[in-house]
């Protein structure tokens, strides 16, 4: 683990979202340096569903060792936060670190989230976060390290994190994006980062997600105070990173992750944003007896052939192609199969209206898809889709990418053609 060896003491940390949950795992971290901790959060009056306030918080970073002024701050609220970061100046003399970690969730389709819910989330993640650097920067600017911790993911644009909660990851992205222009904006002055969980992290939220049996694949929330506390004690022009807890932990030095699991030894949930698909999520936390909250729409539209060998697939594919679909492909691909039906084989649609073969192609390819002939099948089928093969694992691209996108496209028409 990363122990605590005082970088904070002193320090003023203003932290939203911090009476439970990974925000208050943070807050008790640099309570051990003897840092004084602003608990910016809502739950005033104990909660029926969910555990802590910022009262009974404070308690815990007072016996951990730190100062606590609990404020009731819903950071939708100018004047709320407004009073908060005074009442912070005027008890500590001012505000060296931010920890923007206060979020809202629900992962719902645009037809099923009500506008209620997407105010609450762009209104707490993006508007939230926005507005209290804004009233914070000001006295992070007189600190000797300020910085700016958000609680939000790496900016990965594949439309697989957009498509069943739009919403949700608009309002995270938000977050993310304060990170980016922030970061550039006052680098030099202050160090702005945002930090992200590899796995699910046990919280009230995570219960909420994926129900009872979900706490067993996750891992604890220290595993982010441990991370946000190395983070913190780096110096100001540290900044501009987006980082996830394992890989910066483990450059830190840490080899022992078991540490930090609910259960050692139990497979892991993979958290959103980072590269496992969301099909694959739910069908991981459903193995090992969740529930998730969020089930992805199954597509059942496309009706798959036999799974016959490579050949037929390459028949269909010839039937498909001509001119138009040469002029807006513009690519010649080559497929490196393993598997029961090892080979190599072509698909130019670069030239004339396109064409089809075994071997290499007579031109170099513009990019090589290597996979096993099974998922090959699959994937023309409708049953795979390349991104998700390529996220997975199961696909290796070299060369470019944005071919392997329109292959996509094609194989949409091929699934519309034998309709």
């Amino acid at each position: 683990e990363i122990k605590n060896v005082g970088k904070l003491a002193g320090c003023t940390l203003f932290i939203t979202g911090a009476s439970r949950g990974i925000g208050k795992a943070i807050a008790l971290k640099a309570a051990r340096d003897g840092a004084n901790i602003v608990i910016a959060a809502k739950t005033a009056e104990p909660h029926p569903k969910l555990p802590g306030t910022i009262y009974t918080a404070a308690q815990e970073v007072e016996a951990a060792g730190g100062k606590a002024l609990p404020c009731v701050v819903d950071i939708r609220d100018e004047q709320q936060i407004g009073d908060a970061v005074q009442k912070a100046v005027d008890a500590f003399g001012g505000i060296d670190i931010l920890v923007n970690n206060a979020s809202a969730i629900s992962l719902t389709g645009t037809l099923e989230t009500h506008m209620k819910k997407v105010d609450l989330m762009l209104g707490i993640n993006l508007r939230g976060t926005y507005l209290t650097s804004k009233l914070v920067i000001p006295h992070l600017l007189k600190s000797r390290n300020p910085h700016i911790l958000n609680l939000s993911p790496p900016l990965n644009l594949n439309p697989v994190w957009f498509k069943n909660h739009t919403a949700y990851t608009m309002a995270k992205y938000g977050m993310s994006m304060c990170v980016l222009g922030m970061a550039e904006e006052f680098r030099g002055q202050i160090a702005v980062n945002a930090l992200w969980p590899r796995t699910a992290i046990q919280t009230a939220a995570m219960d909420m997600l994926g129900g009872e049996g979900v706490s067993k694949q996750c891992r604890k929330a220290d595993i982010i105070a441990d991370a946000a506390y190395a983070i913190l004690s780096r110096p100001k022009d540290y900044t501009g990173h987006f980082l996830v807890d394992e890989e910066f932990l483990r450059e830190q030095g840490v080899k022992d992750f078991d540490q930090y699991a609910v259960q050692p030894g139990h497979p892991l949930l993979p958290d959103f944003f980072l590269d496992e698909t969301p099909e694959s999520l739910v069908e991981k936390m459903e193995q090992h007896g969740a529930t998730p909250a969020f089930k992805p729409p199954s597509s059942s539209s496309a009706t798959p052939t036999s799974g016959g060998p490579v050949e037929t697939t390459f028949d269909a594919i010839k039937g498909v192609i001509n001119e138009d679909v040469v002029k807006s492909t513009q690519g010649i691909y080559q497929f490196d199969l393993s598997g029961e039906h090892t080979g190599v084989w072509f698909l130019d649609l670069k030239t004339g209206s396109g064409s089809v073969g075994q071997g290499e192609p007579p031109t170099k390819a513009d990019v090589v898809m290597k996979m096993d002939s099974s998922d090959f099948s699959k994937m023309f089928s409708g049953k795979l889709k390349p991104t998700m093969a390529f996220m997975s694992g199961k696909l290796k691209i070299k060369g470019d990418m944005t071919l392997a996108i329109k292959l996509e496209k094609l194989m949409n028409r091929m699934n519309k053609a034998k309709l």
